[in-house]
């Protein structure tokens, strides 16, 4: 855009706004009537900042008042997202943080989840990421009601601008910096589901119909907008760790990703897969998929399995703080699982079982019915292999993990934490065991994650009976319930008290009859644990 200045762009933008504003024979609502001559305005100021001519593209929304996860416009460069505008009646300034309205306070609690927005009332401008101001706003020289062509701009207007055009993805060095930046997405994800419910999208009303049919017949909008947008963010996350990009579309991804997880891959086509749908929650889905898409699970993971260990619960902090402590989504610490298992494994090669390779045994089933990301079972697996490799050499463990994994039994009642399960036992397994990926074309010799199941809690007591009604017949075969159940409770001092649901008491099948015996922890330093048994008939 050779020989136009700023100072010209601006004149221009002035002189084709304050016509427009002043016409009432012109309907809509004021803030309507800017957003062309703003369209004109960015485009030019991205020639005059060095961009190539047509490279940048603002798509316009239609407007409606009840949306609050649409931004007027979405932003390209060279067909690649890059960010949002916001456009506010002339005179209502451009700090969403001091809005009175209702239904602006609301939206930006909504929109101050992205990473790149620019607020403007035409007469102003800011940038915003992750909801904080960067720099300082920008206030034109003049009104754009009545200023026409004397409307002028500082300098520092074509910085911001510059600076909202050429923005990239940082990727997340941490995984707790991960945590957040999906967190954040996957919120604005689920208020614009929820939102798009309440307008009646035909894409996803049926989808909330298949969900409580097959999975959850009481979920409301609101539970079904949740697990839809998690199960979607944590798709895309699984997806990065197998270094599957989404940059090619989400359709690719989800079918690259069935390949080597069927369960999740499938479960991210189906939910996505619907042009409609894909439409209607372009904004979230569109920001996720660019964001994540920079991810670099190995660089942030050092290929180490326990960097998935308290992930959920930092998601969770961002995500939905009450939710978290709604579900008790506090994490053991490494050293107290391996304490654990290697309790039970002791007590499995003891007289009382007489099981002398422990969890390795081919009749000991393990069950762990609050799964979280697979610490537990990532445990019982680890100890599997350590005992193959001492007994039988290297060569063994690879035959034994994939046996173990028809023996062992994960549920979890949020459909989100078992993709993390599933990816958190890959990340472990398949560098050091190679048992996953020997055969990449040979599913029968695979180890598929989708051994490990996820539902309810109460399904979960029906399926823990039938697991272990599968064992064999012997009147000695025992199955044993893993329950790492984790209470984090904050006293007056702020210090925290663990109390653990002791694992080693048996679930014994004799006759059919199952029965759940449970210690309960001493009350004082001398007192002895308390018993609650019930059997699971009288359970479920």
């Amino acid at each position: 855009m050779a020989g136009k200045t700023i100072a010209v762009a601006v004149s221009a933008y002035g002189a084709s706004v304050k016509p427009k504003l002043a016409n009432i024979a012109i309907g809509g609502a004021p803030e309507d009537q800017l957003r062309g001559p703003l369209d004109t305005l960015l485009r030019e100021l991205a020639g005059i900042g060095g961009l190539p001519v047509g490279s940048v593209h603002l798509v316009g929304e239609t407007t409606l008042a009840e949306l609050k996860t649409r931004p007027d416009f979405a932003v390209t460069v060279s067909k690649a997202l890059v960010g949002f505008m916001e456009v506010k009646a002339p005179g209502k300034g451009a700090d969403p943080r001091k809005f009175n309205d209702p239904h602006d306070k609301e939206q930006w609690d909504k929109l101050k989840s992205l990473p790149n927005l620019i607020y403007t009332d035409g007469n102003s401008f800011s940038l915003w990421r992750d909801g904080k101001l960067e720099g300082a706003i920008v206030h034109l020289e003049g009104n754009v009601e009545s200023a026409g062509a004397k409307l002028a701009a500082p300098d520092s207007l074509l910085a911001l601008i510059s600076d909202f055009l050429r923005w990239a993805p940082i990727p997340p060095k941490t995984a707790k910096q991960l945590a957040q930046v999906s967190a954040r997405l996957c919120r604005l994800l689920r208020d614009e589901v929820l939102e798009q419910m309440a307008r009646g999208t035909p894409g996803l009303t049926g989808l909330a119909q298949d969900w409580r049919k097959l999975l959850f017949p009481q979920a409301k909008d609101a539970e079904f907008a949740d697990g839809y947008a998690q199960a979607v963010t944590f798709g895309f996350l699984v997806a990065r760790a197998r270094d599957i990009s989404l940059a090619d579309g989400i359709e690719k991804a989800a079918d690259e990703l069935r390949k080597s997880n069927s369960l999740i891959g499938t479960a991210l086509r189906v939910l996505t897969d619907n042009p409609l749908n894909q439409k209607a929650l372009k904004t979230s889905l569109g920001t996720l998929t660019r964001v994540l898409d920079s991810v670099d699970w190995h660089t942030i993971s050092k290929d180490k399995p326990e960097a998935w260990l308290y992930f959920y619960q930092d998601f969770l902090e961002v995500y939905d703080n009450a939710l978290r402590k709604r579900t008790g989504s506090y994490y053991t610490p490494p050293e107290v699982v391996s304490a654990m298992v290697n309790l039970v494994d002791e007590a499995l090669r003891g007289p009382l079982f007489e099981r002398p390779a422990g969890f390795a045994t081919s009749d000991v089933t393990v069950a762990d019915p609050a799964v979280g990301t697979g610490t537990f079972l990532l445990g019982v697996l680890r100890r599997i292999a350590a005992t193959i490799m001492d007994d039988q050499g290297a060569g063994a463990v690879r035959g034994a993990i994939e046996a173990a994994a028809k023996r062992i039994i994960g549920f979890e009642i949020q459909l989100d934490r078992d993709s993390k399960k599933c990816a958190r036992i890959c990340a472990a397994l398949v560098p050091k065991y190679g048992s996953w990926i020997a055969h990449p074309k040979d599913t029968s010799r695979r180890l598929q994650p989708e051994s490990f199941k996820a539902c309810s809690n109460r399904s979960a007591l029906h399926l823990l009976h039938a697991s272990l009604a599968r064992a064999p017949t012997s009147p000695h075969a025992y199955g044993f319930l893993l329950c790492p159940r984790v209470l984090v409770r904050k006293s007056l001092r702020r210090s925290p008290i663990c109390r653990f649901t002791v694992p080693i008491g048996p679930l014994v099948q004799a006759g059919g009859a199952i029965r759940f015996c449970r210690s309960r922890p001493a009350r004082g330093p001398h007192s002895r644990p308390s018993r609650n048994c019930s059997s699971m008939t009288d359970r479920a």
